[in-house]
């Protein structure tokens, strides 16, 4: 399974209102920051989020781990911090382009 390094910057301005005092990477961050390398990694093209779960919290400046799979109609995710479980789910993709 390939795995990406997912980088959100410890000061990225969403850390201000998610929540003050105890920030956490908002869970729509986490989406878009995965799926824009996601796109970018397996070159498909993204047609709507199928299914996601958040399991534990993303912390400012944690490096975090994206492993994906990809098949014809969807590209499955994990988001992992070491070990830990951040988020999983799974994208539709658009049909692959025949050659």
């Amino acid at each position: 399974m390939p795995s990406l390094a997912l980088r959100i910057a410890s000061d990225h301005p969403a850390f201000a209102g998610h929540f003050p005092g105890r920030p956490i990477v908002p869970g729509v961050l986490l989406l878009d920051t995965a799926v824009l390398a996601l796109e970018s990694a397996a070159g498909v093209v993204t047609q709507g989020l199928a299914a996601a779960k958040f399991l534990s919290p993303a912390l400012p400046g944690e490096a975090l781990t994206l492993d994906y799979e990809l098949d014809d109609a969807a590209l499955r995710f994990e988001i992992r911090c070491d070990t830990r479980k951040v988020a999983s789910g799974r994208f539709d993709v658009a049909p692959l382009a025949s050659p």
